[in-house]
């Protein structure tokens, strides 16, 4: 089975005052954990998602851009949100499962995007890692979805079109709180407390 991951990575990043996915962590800008936990997790491809004012500086500093499993398309107007990256990846990926994770998370565990790839393959659904009730991402689509991902109005969310198909949902209970911690601001690289 060939797991096609979609990474958004096109975002100003005002919250955190800009440059977030360069911003390094243990040495590493933040983009290439979360890159490095989809390849180390299972998937075949990774499709970063960038806009094409930071395209050429992610290419420079991101070092997972380098791996031959990696690829950079353009959203040529990311002004009009994450979703409408996801519809530049989807429409991209070709495989048997689609995952689609923003580049802002780099704290998900590649255990975890295998265990959301082994429960796709056991079951083709809309498989969303679970960490104590809360779903988050790596989210795996099948590819049957594409065409109403593509089809829907860019302002729309990921979860609207999850929403419409709620008879495909499987949940994967998982103990990586990097599922659900994004880094909007800077305070959210520190650490939570347990």
């Amino acid at each position: 089975m060939r797991a096609v991951a979609v990474v958004t990575a096109a975002g100003s990043a005002e919250r955190f005052g800009g440059k977030k996915l360069l911003t390094p962590i243990d040495g590493e800008p933040l983009l290439d954990h979360t890159i490095r936990a989809l390849l180390e997790g299972g998937v075949a491809e990774v499709i970063v998602v960038v806009g094409r004012d930071a395209r050429a500086e992610i290419e420079r500093d991101v070092n997972s851009m380098l791996d031959p499993r990696v690829r950079p398309i353009e959203n040529p107007d990311p002004s009009r949100g994450m979703f409408s990256s996801i519809q530049e990846g989807v429409a991209q990926a070709q495989g048997d499962a689609i995952l689609v994770m923003p580049g802002d998370m780099p704290f998900v565990s590649p255990d975890t995007v295998r265990a959301v790839i082994t429960a796709y393959a056991r079951k083709p659904a809309i498989v969303s890692p679970r960490y104590r009730g809360k779903r988050g991402h790596p989210v795996a689509l099948p590819p049957s979805l594409r065409d109403e991902i593509r089809a829907a109005d860019a302002r729309a969310t990921l979860h609207e079109v999850i929403h419409a198909h709620a008879d495909l949902r499987v949940d994967v209970d998982v103990e990586d709180r990097g599922i659900v911690r994004d880094v909007d601001r800077l305070e959210d690289l520190t650490p939570p407390s347990s």
